[in-house]
């Protein structure tokens, strides 16, 4: 129930960063601006746009046959479309670039580090339970309840820590990075496409002690990072890609292009108000499906059953949100769930 959200906040965003966004406005309609500005009420980091044509077709091509279903969909739950399935100006950079360098200037005048996106509990719970859940992995355990473990300070855990490279994609103000700093991960790295963001993330890092965090302008769309990580995470990236007018297909590009960056035997961790961790779990299944049809035509695989092995296998998801029944259904508002790299 993670898309189901409540009035907005208040948004530090000025009129002037409003209306560098409302550029976009003969893409965007009145009535999208409005639903958007009703409905997302947990902010996330990163929208995405992507002028390479023939990558466009190629997974609309794509999209068309492996009939993916938009994320609404997913959820038996759901019988009317929901708003994260229509565009809204947060799918477009205009928006992000304008709204961080309101930030940073905020910051620059008062010391302000800006939104923390789905609250900093939520940053707190996501960043002390990756740190659970790569020890465990790191130990050979598999968890299938990552919240009944409670990783214990210590020597052994903070070396295991520190040999994580982690990825954090469209990491915004860097906020998340630097509380995984704090549990003990040091080899750590932030993207985003806004120079903004970048800007901000740095300039926040290093005010807080935090300069060993390398940042870099990049756009996981059309990633230019050839390295591959042993940690990727994602909170709200995937959420503000989908709300692009092409968001379906945009995100079948997100997960080949993710799929590239997570290591071997790596975690994704994805944070969502706008997907369910069924929803996410099921879009997850698509794309091993659509991986697995690709490979199996193109004879890239050495034998059958390796063909069949997912690309992706979902291991756990944060159980200890806040929940609450609506429709028949418990949910919460935010989902984070954890992904194994084949």
């Amino acid at each position: 129930m993670a898309g189901i959200r409540l009035q907005p906040e208040d948004s530090d965003v000025s009129q002037q960063a409003r209306a560098v966004a409302l550029s976009a406005a003969d893409l965007v309609s009145d009535d999208d601006r409005s639903i958007a500005a009703d409905s997302w009420s947990i902010k996330s980091e990163y929208g995405s746009t992507l002028d390479d044509d023939q990558r466009h077709a190629d997974a609309a091509e794509a999209l068309s046959n492996a009939n993916l279903r938009a994320p609404s969909d997913y959820s038996s739950d759901k019988e009317e479309p929901d708003a994260e399935a229509v565009s809204s100006m947060l799918g477009f950079q205009s928006y992000w670039d304008a709204a961080y360098a309101d930030e940073l200037s905020n910051f620059r005048e008062h010391g302000h580090a800006g939104e923390v996106w789905f609250g900093a509990d939520v940053m707190e719970v996501v960043a002390s339970w990756t740190k659970a859940l790569c020890i465990d992995i790191s130990q050979g355990r598999i968890p299938n309840h990552v919240d009944d473990v409670k990783a214990e300070a210590s020597e052994q855990g903070d070396k295991i820590l520190s040999s994580w490279s982690v990825l954090d994609i469209g990491t915004g103000n860097g906020l998340l990075l630097q509380e995984l700093a704090k549990q003990g991960f040091s080899n750590l790295t932030g993207t985003d496409y806004s120079e903004g963001a970048i800007s901000l993330a740095r300039s926040l890092a290093n005010r807080d002690g935090f300069s060993n965090i390398k940042f870099l302008v990049d756009d996981v769309l059309e990633t230019k990072l050839e390295q591959e990580f042993q940690l990727v995470m994602d909170k709200g990236t995937l959420d503000a890609i989908g709300l692009h007018p092409d968001g379906p297909v945009k995100r079948m590009m997100y997960w080949d292009s993710v799929s590239r960056l997570v290591a071997s035997g790596g975690i994704l961790v994805v944070t969502s108000c706008n997907s369910t961790k069924d929803e996410l779990v099921q879009e997850v299944e698509s794309f091993n499906q659509r991986k697995s049809a690709a490979a199996q035509e193109l004879e890239v695989a050495k034998d059958e059953e390796s063909c069949r092995d997912p690309l992706f296998r979902y291991i756990s998801h944060v159980r200890t949100y806040p929940t609450f029944m609506f429709g028949g259904s418990v949910g919460s508002r935010v989902a984070t769930v954890a992904f194994l790299r084949k």
